[in-house]
Order: structure tokens, then sequence, then C-alpha cells
């Protein structure tokens, strides 16, 4: 068989030609909104990064547009278009004249990782505040100018104007290519949001034109002059040392050379398929390492982990209330190591130098990890650089900073700029993971079938604390020192119930190890927790012989939470019914519906889920048919993006639920492909409806996780409605829920 000539992305785009799509985005400035990384940013280099600074986030150019530098980063998330949307109403400029720079540690001010669904509500709250500040400089600036009162300015359509509407004096002429050498101002008063022209429009992604015709830059596709590729080798068992290296073994491999640095080992070459082939034939010899204690039975050996020391989280009424509920209840529920999965592989470029670097990342947390990379690299920080390029999805971090560090230790090895992008092996089976999650639950009903008592036990790695940060893995084999880094999340929160309760006490075990390295996997902790609670909520509904709605809307009284249970009812059609539906089947298929509540972290979002299921008895799949969303999250900046990130997170999660659990023998991850770690497939996407409940007069909050945290409560509760059979142990496998129907 001949060799096939190497097809790019583009290229393989261009050869279908069956479809052709065209987009008008615009005038020439639109050029510069669309760009992840601007051209010819550079020229900002040295301008101040001070969060407390106006200058740190905004810059005016002489023709008037607008360049927004945001230490937050958009994951597929439309930070993009909801950034420009909020600077745009604020300072009275379209949309697409507002060019964006994003988590390039050099140009942008540290606004904390992209994570937490922290980047409209911080990062863009960040933005607005100092717009708003400069929007009343220009106001005051143009009325000195033009010798009015500012009362009697305003600016609209990137122009000062008078209200009369007899002087208009465009930004540029008043104010491009200077700086305001202002501190943002936190009582600057924000745009009425009754007058708000932007704000809540379903604006298009700018990122999306270039993503569909596979024009977008990727940092898979980013090269630099002289790059070189690279490739890691990890050890056979997790935390094995490396005794020696066979170099003759790849001797007939031109032009590869070999990076060891103690037990960090990898290949460098000018061909990427010599390096693969290169990494994949190079012998060495490891020892040790292992000594994981196996995915089977994995529940069992958390609750009997040594225990690093208990916490209580939630202490309010009377400890052993729970002994005078007029009945009470116990269960157990358990959520596996998961793995974030990402469908392309980590990739990172660096170039390092003697006296600098710079790093081109996917890293959701650039400014967090260049302290880490200046360690490692043993360089002051300001001679580090971190520039976000867009990678493969992760909410959460996945192994983008881990290729990041494999690629700067090599590039600083070889003193030439190299590429390491991972094998799907790589990714599956050396991405950090969503940790095991194990929780005791015991709750109590009154004599009225109301909820009286609750009591939450947990067991949870103390690496989950926030306390470490997620150690990675090139600096520690190098035997480097690592103290910052990205943490791993609060993993312990909405272990409690939303509803009005008299008594209740949720305690933690936190443990002293985990299996596998623990990272923050979208929504960290939450979705287990609130499968947990939301299930068991469920659980006790059926004993109260009450319906799942009504039995929760009688225990809250947040108007927020009822309006979002309300509508989710509504949209999905629910019929007020007591317990489980054993009527509705056809043949073997069992048809089911449930119901699922949150208050994200008990502080910020609300999210109301409704959920029909198709469960075939013979075979024990189970098919979504429908799901039915009711999210409140204040403030709605841009409603299609919302809802992009409200059924992406229905989605994600409805997988890992049904599918996802990382396996491990004695030594390594098993699940390292997706024949062992199995991933939703567009067959199985159901239907999704969403309803957004804007509160304009309140704060914004992100949307990346909390319509993700009751999916897997509303997906338990709906099979339990099908078959009256209760799913407490994630993922929802056919061979899983046949053995839960035989013991039903």
């Amino acid at each position: 068989m001949g060799c096939m000539p190497a097809l790019s992305r583009r290229d393989l785009l261009k050869s279908g030609g069956a479809l052709v799509v065209g987009f008008a985005l615009g005038a020439a400035p639109a050029s510069r909104a669309l760009a992840q990384a601007l051209l010819g940013s550079d020229a900002d280099l040295g301008k101040p990064l001070d969060l407390h600074q106006v200058d740190s986030f905004l810059a005016i150019h002489g023709d008037g547009s607008v360049t927004v530098f945001t230490g937050k980063v958009d994951l597929g998330t439309g930070l993009r278009i909801a950034m420009r949307q909020m600077v745009a109403e604020e300072l009275g400029i379209a949309v697409d004249r507002i060019a964006l720079v994003e988590g390039d540690t050099a140009l942008t001010p540290n606004q904390g990782p992209t994570s937490g669904s922290s980047g409209v509500t911080r990062g863009g709250v960040q933005i607005r505040q100092a717009a708003a500040t400069a929007r009343e400089a220009l106001l005051r600036l143009g009325a000195e100018r033009l010798g009015r009162p500012a009362s009697e300015l305003t600016i609209a359509d990137g122009a000062l104007r008078s209200v009369s509407g007899d002087v208009t004096l465009d930004l540029g002429a008043l104010f491009g290519g200077r700086q305001f050498a202002l501190p943002v101002d936190a009582k600057a008063p924000l745009k009425d949001p009754g007058r708000y022209t932007i704000v809540g429009r379903p604006l298009p992604r700018p990122d999306l034109p270039a993503k569909c015709t596979g024009t977008h830059v990727y940092v898979h596709d980013f090269t630099v002059p002289g790059m070189l590729h690279g490739r890691a080798i990890r050890p056979p068992a997790i935390g094995a040392r490396l005794i020696s290296v066979d170099e003759s073994s790849i001797a007939r491999l031109p032009g590869v050379r070999i990076v060891r640095i103690r037990d960090f080992l990898g290949v460098v070459a000018a061909d990427e398929w010599a390096a693969i082939r290169a990494a994949r034939e190079l012998k060495a010899r490891w020892e040790g390492g292992g000594g994981l204690p196996g995915s089977e039975n994995l529940a069992r050996v958390v609750r009997a982990s040594p225990v690093a020391r208990d916490e209580t989280l939630v202490e309010r009424g009377e400890r052993g209330a729970l002994a005078h509920a007029a009945r009470r209840l116990a269960a157990t529920y358990y959520w596996p190591c998961q793995s974030h999965a990402s469908l392309g592989p980590s990739c990172a470029v660096a170039d390092v130098h003697p006296d600098r670097a710079i790093i081109w990342t996917a890293s959701q947390a650039t400014h967090k990890f260049r302290p880490a990379f200046a360690r490692m690299l043993d360089l002051p920080e300001e001679k580090v650089r971190l520039v976000y390029l867009d990678g493969a999805g992760c909410y959460g971090m996945n192994g983008h900073d881990d290729a990041a560090a494999d690629a700067a230790l090599m590039s600083r090895a070889v003193g030439r700029p190299v590429r390491v992008q991972w094998m799907r092996a790589d990714e599956h089976g050396w991405d950090p993971k969503g940790p095991p999650q194990l929780l005791d639950l015991r709750a109590g009903l009154d004599g009225e079938g109301r909820l009286f008592a609750w009591e939450t036990e947990m067991w949870l790695p103390e690496a989950t604390r926030g306390l470490p940060n997620v150690p990675l893995l090139a600096p520690a084999a190098a035997g480097l020192s690592q103290r910052e880094g990205l943490s791993t999340g609060l993993i312990s929160q909405n272990a409690d119930p939303d509803y009005k309760l008299a008594h209740v006490q949720v305690r933690v075990h936190w443990l002293k190890d985990t299996p596998l390295r623990p990272s923050n996997i979208r929504a960290p902790g939450k979705i287990a927790n609130v499968f947990a609670v939301e299930g068991f909520v469920d659980e006790l509904a059926a004993a109260a012989k009450a319906d799942a709605l009504a039995f929760r809307l009688r225990g809250l009284d947040d108007p927020r939470g009822i309006a979002v249970l309300t509508r989710a009812a509504e949209l999905f059609r629910w019929d007020a019914r007591p317990g489980p539906n054993p009527q509705a089947l056809q043949g073997n298929l069992a048809l089911g519906r449930g119901l699922a509540y949150v208050h994200y972290k008990h502080a910020e979002n609300y999210v109301a889920m409704a959920m029909e299921v198709a469960v075939d008895r013979a075979s024990g799949e189970v098919r979504v048919r429908r799901v039915a969303c009711a999210h409140d999250c204040g403030l709605i900046i841009n409603p299609d993006a919302l809802k992009n990130q409200v059924e992406g997170g229905i989605v994600q999660t409805l997988s890992r639920a049904l599918h996802e659990e990382v396996t491990f023998d004695r030594e390594r991850v098993t699940s390292v492909d997706w024949a062992s770690y199995p991933i939703l497939a567009f067959p199985e996407a159901p239907a999704i409806e969403v309803a957004l409940i804007n509160r304009p007069e309140l704060r914004p909050f992100g949307a990346g996780e909390a319509a993700a945290s009751p999916v897997a409560a509303a997906l338990a509760n709906a099979i339990f409605d099908a078959t009256g059979a209760r799913l407490r142990t994630v993922p929802f496998t056919p061979a899983r829920i046949k053995a839960a129907l035989v013991g039903n």
C-alpha cells in the first residue's frame, strides 16, 4: 500500500467540498474581534497589570476601537462574547469594535483561574466596573473639552454626544492612544439594566465561524520557527523510578534526542512521527511504583482508608434529633473516579532560553501556573510568560498543564522550541482524575411527612480541601519542588439539602490519600453530592407517599427556588402523582420521570431539572428521552451562550452518569481508550428544553457548572420511577441496572 499524503484538519475540511458556508461579519474592525491572540498585541507589553487600575483592563485606540485585557479565558463557555457585551454596554461602543486579549500573563491582569464559573461573575464584573470607571472619566474629559456639564453628555455608538444631539466627538479623537492612569472606582455607577441594549441579547460568538470552517488556531495547530516535536515517556507503574535507558534501542531513528532528568524521560525530534516511534520503541528499565488498591470495590477501600482528620461542616439544631423522627431512612451513595476525557489530547508549545521562557498553553490558569513554571525552570517569574491558546475542552484541570511542563523541560534541555502533544493513552491514563466520593445519608420525617432531621457523613480525600495543589507530572518525576498550582476544588459543597430542616449535621472524614492524582472536574464534588442528596430526598418523598415536586415545594421558602421548580415542572408538563408509575410499560420498556433541584453552593445559581427516561428491562439499557431545565443565574449577559452552557452541562453529565468510570489495577490506569472509557454517543443525546429566568437587577453568576449538578439525581430518580429500582452508584450501566432489577 502506498503512503497517503498528510492532511491537516483544514485540508481535510477543504477536501470535503460539499458544503460551503459564507459569513458576513461586518467591517474591518471585526478582524480584531475575531482574533484569539491579537496580531501586534505585544506593542502593549509594559502596560499596567494591577487589578486596581483601569488601564490593566482597557485600551482605547486612535480609530475608536477598544481592546479588553482579561486574565480569564474562554474554554468554550462564550466568555469572548459576554465580556465584549458587558464592556460595550458600559462604554457605549459596538461589540464588533472590541478586541479581546485573554490569559496572556504578560498582557492581562491576574483575575484568578477560569474555574468555579467565575469567568463572568468575577472576571466580567471586574472589567465591567473598569469600563464604568472609564466611561465616567471620558464624560468628565468631554465636559472639559466641550465646555458643557458632564450631565448633558452621553456616550453612544463609540462617540461622545450631547443629550440634545448637537455635538458629537469620536472616542478615538477624544482619548485614543492615551492611558487613563486611574484606579478602578468601585462606586462608579453602572448603566441602569432597564436601559440595556446589548447585555441580554443573543449575540453570536465571534470564534464560531473560524471553528466551523477549520481555520481557528488551536494550540495543536500552533507552530514557531525551529520547533521540534516531543513526547514524554511515562513509567509502566505510577510512581516507578527510572533505572536505565537503552539509547541504542532507537539509534536507527535519525535526529532523535533523548531527554532524561532523574525519572523524567522524553524524546525530541524534528519529525513528529519520529518522536512517536521513539517514544514507543525506546527501551527503559523502571523499578517500584504501583501499590494502587485497584478500582474493583473502591467504595469499600475509600471507607476503610486512613483518616487525616474529621471535620463538621454544618451543625444546625440538635445533634441526635434524628432519633425523635416519626420515620427514619438511611442510604449510601457512591461516585467513582472519572476522567476529563477531552476529545483532543493535551498539547503545548514551549520556547525556553537560559534567561527567559514563553509557553503557549490551553491552561485555564495561566497566571496561577506562572510561578510554578518559573520555579521549575529556575527563572525569575517576570521572565516567564504563559500565553493562552484554545485546546480541547477541559472544565477542570486535564492534561494541558502537564503537557506544558513536558514541553518546557524538553525545550530547556535541547535549547529549541518544543511542541508536545499527548497520545490518547496519555490523556486517559495520566490526566488528573475527579476523585471518588462516598456519602452515608440518614434522615427522618415528622408525623406529617415533612423533612425533620438530616445527617450527611462523607469520605473525601484531604487533597480536595484546597490546601495542596495538583502536582504536575514532569517536575515531580524530575525531582523539582512544587508549591504553586491549581486547587482541586471544594468538593464538599452542597452535601446538605436546600430545604427547611430544623436539624442538620454534615461531617466529613478527610482521607490521607486518594488512589490517583485528584483534580477539579466540572462542578467539583457538587454533582456527586447533589446526586446523593436529591436522590435521598426522592427516597423520602416516596416514603411519605408524596409527589416528588409537591414534596420539594413544601420544603422550600426561597422564592427563587420555588420559581425554578415551578417553571421546570411547567416546561416538562409534570402531573402530580405519588411514587413510581409501574403502569407506564410497553413490552420490556419502562417509562419514568424524575426531578432534582439545587441552589448551587447554597449561594449562586438556582437550577431545577425534570427528566424522562425509557429503561429496557431485558437489556438494562437506559435512554434519556427528554430533559426540561429551569435556570436562574441572576443577570443574563447572553441567553444563547447561557443555553449552550446549560445544554452542554446536561449532556456531559449524562455521559458521566451513564457510562464513565476510571478503572485501574495495582499499577496503572487501565481505561486508556474510548472502548474502556466510553462516553455518550450522538444517538443518545436527548431533547433538551431550557427556560432561562432573567433577574437583571441582580449580579450575574457563571453557568459552566450549576446545570450539571442535578443531572445524575434527576436521572436516577427517573429510573426509579420507571422500574422501582433505586440506583445509588454511578455509572448506571446496563449490568448495574439489571442487577438492581433482580434485587428489586
